[in-house]
């Protein structure tokens, strides 16, 4: 077979333009480029956004999980639970602080970790567990949170996809002790790289903007804006995670456009779900009945009715001029974690063996889908 040069169709786009550009080119004429005003207006923009109170801007989201098990001090030889089904940089994190990641199995339906599959795995040693919100489909926070309370561990939420997601009726991250976001080109809203904390604590906030900038008691700008010398301090050993002004520039015009952005992809994931509903052996990934997802990734999970293999299908597609990708993958199979012997988990291998992710992005167009559908379709009935 020959690929269709005259179709492709890429699995994303970021969706930016002009307005991006210009405010990128703004910062960089101000001549304050690093770290500064405009990190601070995308802080305060962004964390009100989704309903916490402070906002800490890094330099992506595996730095803002390290500080945030950094935060709620996990030390070396704790158990931080975190899913397997998760980018690998979940299950990295908790190795920067030299904790050990005890992999827990998720819900089918979700991807998600649940209060069950966590207590399945969970120990006196457990630190704290960290809860992916999966391909932006939110987590029942409510019981998770509860659950954590009553186990007296710390929940931290990997809501790296779920900007624009909701969860009995609020952003996700309302409510969270400290959740960690992605600004990825990948995510619907990029700043090129970076990252988020945010959190309700005003203590655990200062905390983390120094430790973000080598543990100084006092921030570059502020150091600068000042006109009499101020001599800084080092209080703790810190890092250099910070963002640039550049990229908090682009965020700010980002995240004015997030919520057209979420509806958009919506709109697209529903013609999808009517596209795909007489595909037989096709589960597509849907809105939880506790929340709203912005549909970050469209996952689809092959069944035996469908009768073709994850691979040759995206094969298939690739042929077809469809840029697919594997589903999500699990960190436990990876070379990396080869040393740790988890506990059963089915869900996850099942998830990550038959599951892959169909294009979703703003120039995705009616035919596209169609075409992507037809494909799908015509491997069962070939």
């Amino acid at each position: 077979m020959t690929i269709d040069a005259a179709r492709r169709i890429p699995v994303m786009l970021p969706a930016l333009g002009e307005e991006e550009a210009l405010a990128a080119a703004d910062a960089v004429r101000s001549g304050w480029v690093a770290q500064g005003p405009r990190v601070a207006a995308f802080e305060a923009a962004f964390a009100a956004s989704v309903g916490a109170a402070h906002g800490v801007a890094v330099s992506s989201c595996t730095t803002a999980l390290h500080l945030a098990l950094v935060a709620v001090g996990v030390e070396p030889g704790d158990e931080v639970i975190v899913p397997s089904l998760s980018f690998i940089a979940t299950a990295n994190a908790v190795r920067y602080v030299r904790a050990r990641p005890v992999f827990a199995d998720v819900d089918v339906a979700t991807g998600n970790v649940t209060v069950a599959t966590l207590d399945a795995v969970r120990t006196s040693r457990t630190r704290a567990v960290i809860a992916v919100h999966q391909g932006g489909v939110p987590a029942e926070v409510s019981a998770l949170r509860t659950a954590a309370d009553r186990w007296g561990v710390s929940l931290i939420e990997d809501a790296a996809c779920a900007a624009g997601s909701t969860v009995e009726g609020r952003p996700v991250g309302a409510g969270a002790l400290l959740a960690a976001w992605s600004f990825h080109p990948r995510k619907l809203l990029t700043t090129g790289e970076g990252g988020m904390l945010t959190t309700d604590d005003a203590d655990w906030a200062a905390r983390l903007r120094r430790l973000r900038e080598h543990g100084m008691n006092v921030s570059a700008a502020d150091r600068h804006a000042s006109a009499q010398p101020i001599l800084e301090a080092y209080l703790e050993t810190g890092y250099n995670y910070r963002m640039t002004d550049i990229q908090a520039a682009i965020g700010l015009v980002q995240l004015g456009k997030l919520g057209a952005i979420v509806a958009q992809r919506r709109s697209l994931a529903a013609r999808y779900h009517e596209l795909l509903a007489d595909v037989p052996g096709v589960v597509a990934v849907r809105d939880p009945g506790h929340g709203r997802t912005n549909f970050q990734t469209f996952w689809v999970l092959l069944t035996d009715e469908f009768g073709v293999g994850r691979d040759e299908t995206l094969a298939a597609l690739a042929v077809a001029g469809v840029s697919a990708r594997r589903g999500i993958m699990a960190s436990h199979l990876e070379p990396a974690y080869a040393d740790v012997n988890p506990a059963p988990l089915p869900v996850t291998e099942r998830i990550t063996r038959d599951s892959l992710v169909l294009p979703l992005h703003h120039a995705l167009t009616e035919d596209d889908q169609h075409h992507i559908v037809g494909t799908l379709r015509g491997l069962i009935h070939r």
